[in-house]
């Protein structure tokens, strides 16, 4: 099942990319549209493409085929810094050579926006930014000497004061998440999510690339899965995450059951059966 909707002015585009990396097509005609108000949980087994199409729709990615647009303007026409300030990402890994306290790399996220917005403005971002990242009792700390979850909290506080904007500002922004659970504990992988679906009230489109694919079916608006490269598809997490499609994607078998609280349906696995195609490659080996 694929859903796909491009071209519609004020969305996060990209149509129909492709992308080889080593010899190897990593993403083969991929088209997807994120608008403002929307969080789309990225999601696919290893391999997939997904960091590698979070990068295209941010523009560190250089598209080899097909355009990556902002509200119908392409990103290569973009500058540098016009592109900062509609959008931000959360790379997956994020290292900082220098002892900076921790506000000041949250601050490194006000940057674009230093000349254009008053100090208390940016005061402001930083400090809600902070809050909402539950990191403000680490502000005075030395960003190196946190753990691997708190630096990753902190570096989503970056973003997150990048994407802040004045209450009476109706600028659409995205925020794009390369898998920002990774490090963290239970309680704070729903508080990211949570955040950041509370951000698409704010005009902000969030793309979240997740591996926890109940996370994505409590928190997302849309679900786009990707496997060997092909968006296989896209809609509803309750329409998406069916057993099939988790049996064909990601080789597992799941049964769905209905979360009371939330409404959404949920998975649960069946138990662990080895990957057939590593059976196969094992004998042929022997």
């Amino acid at each position: 099942m694929v859903d796909v909707v491009t071209g519609r002015a004020g969305g996060l585009t990209a149509e129909n990319v492709t992308v080889a990396l080593g010899g190897r097509t990593v993403l083969s005609g991929v088209s997807l549209e994120i608008n403002p108000g929307e969080l789309v949980a990225v999601l696919g087994p290893n391999g997939a493409g997904k960091s590698t199409f979070l990068n295209l729709l941010s523009g560190e990615q250089e598209v080899q085929d097909g355009n990556v647009a902002i509200a119908g303007e392409p990103m290569t026409d973009m500058s540098v810094k016009s592109l900062a300030r509609k959008r931000a990402l959360m790379p997956q890994k994020a290292s900082l050579a220098f002892p900076f306290k921790v506000r000041d790399v949250v601050e490194m996220g006000r940057d674009p926006f230093r000349k254009e917005m008053t100090t208390q403005e940016n005061d402001t971002a930083i400090d809600w930014a902070l809050s909402e990242a539950d990191i403000g009792y680490l502000a005075d700390r030395v960003y190196t000497r946190l753990s691997g979850g708190e630096q990753q909290r902190v570096q989503l506080a970056r973003v997150l004061a990048q994407v802040w904007r004045p209450a009476d500002c109706d600028e659409p922004r995205y925020l794009l998440l390369d898998e920002p659970t990774s490090s963290l504990d239970l309680a704070h992988q729903h508080s990211v999510l949570h955040v950041a679906r509370g951000l698409t009230d704010q005009k902000v489109g969030v793309v979240a690339v997740v591996h926890d694919l109940n996370l994505a079916a409590l928190y997302a608006t849309r679900v786009a899965v990707l496997d060997q490269g092909r968006l296989v598809a896209t809609g509803h997490p309750d329409d998406v995450l069916e057993e099939d499609l988790i049996a064909r994607v990601f080789d597992l078998s799941v049964h769905t059951v209905m979360d009371p609280a939330s409404g959404r349906k949920l998975l649960v696995p069946n138990g662990y059966h080895k990957r057939r195609s590593n059976i196969i490659e094992i004998r042929k080996a022997l």
